[in-house]
């Protein structure tokens, strides 16, 4: 059995489930890589991130680099001896610091490999109607997700599922094909596959205010799972126009309606008690939204205190 050097990189939520597994089972982190502090919220106080804060309550080695090419930051990585370097939710490695380990540098990517490759796979799963996906380990090389591929773990989207609920999912499942992973690896077990590119591989874009703004003229389908596969973060978007105002809302939750109308497209049909958006099959339901400088809301709570005008509607 290998006697394990590990470093750990990573930044937000998604990668501290894995770091505490590998704690947990008595793994030697050597140290610890992740994101310089950022300036935010109103007082622009530094804000740690997710792996920091957890490695800091674990007395554990961390190290913040701006530039991941600095000889100084590179020449305290060598210093470290470590003999794997283990990747979740983190930044492009340059060659200099993935090549560097005698056992490589892997990385967790919440998708099935080769599709879903990018900044976003877990979104975009749920955007494009998926339901299946799951968790992928693979050793890192030259290219973005590309490396041969050691173990995958596949999951089923349900069908109301949000990118919040199975963001946490694979969250779960991912720390676990890592522990998986880490033990092949110590007992020289893994077998390599190489990832097969096809003209249909599908990509994990990043993500901006275009592909997040709902276009109500596409088909329902694609409209309710853009909702849900935005939700809670970044969000769907659209402008709202009512009278004479001009807003622009989120939509974090909504259910749809097949049925025949004569409705305009984004046409707002509203009572006491429900919010609906005329599309091409029917409607979207609206249940949870924000509009700006307000929380998020329930859609009775919002039409409490707010009036739509019978020619309201969404772009």
């Amino acid at each position: 059995m290998k006697a394990l050097r590990i470093i750990f990189m990573g930044t937000p939520d998604f990668a501290v489930t894995t770091l505490k597994t590998l704690v947990d089972h008595n793994y030697n982190i050597v140290g610890v890589i992740t994101a310089p502090d950022k300036p935010a919220g109103r007082g622009r106080k530094l804000n740690e991130s997710a792996v920091k804060k957890y490695a800091k309550t674990k007395a554990l080695n961390i190290l913040q680099p701006t530039n991941l090419k600095d000889s100084t930051f590179l020449d305290t990585l060598k210093a470290l001896n470590a003999n794997l370097q283990i990747v979740v939710a983190f930044r492009m490695l340059p060659k200099a610091v993935w090549q560097m380990p005698d056992y490589g540098t892997f990385n967790l990517h919440a998708s099935l490999l080769p599709n879903y490759r990018g900044a976003a796979p877990i979104n975009w799963a749920i955007i494009n109607g998926e339901t299946k996906t799951g968790v992928s380990t693979f050793f890192i090389d030259e290219k973005i997700d590309t490396g041969a591929m050691i173990l995958q773990e596949e999951i089923n989207i349900l069908p109301e599922e949000n990118a919040g609920s199975l963001h946490d999912k694979l969250m779960a499942i991912g720390s676990e094909l890592v522990l998986k992973t880490v033990k092949q690896i110590e007992n020289d077990l893994v077998v390599t596959t190489p990832q097969l590119d096809t003209q249909d591989i599908k990509t994990a874009y990043k993500l901006n205010r275009d592909n997040c703004k709902i276009d109500w003229t596409n088909a329902i389908n694609n409209i309710y799972n853009q909702i849900r596969g935005l939700s809670p973060y970044p969000a769907a978007w659209c402008t709202l126009v009512n009278a004479d105002q001009q807003l622009d809302v989120k939509i974090y939750k909504a259910s749809k309606e097949l049925v025949a109308h004569n409705n305009a497209i984004g046409a707002i049909l509203s009572t006491k008690k429900e919010m609906k958006i005329a599309v091409k099959e029917g409607y979207i339901n609206i249940l949870e939204i924000k509009l700006p400088g307000k929380r998020v809301m329930d859609v009775k709570s919002l039409l409490n205190g707010y009036q739509f005008e019978t020619d309201a509607k969404v772009l």
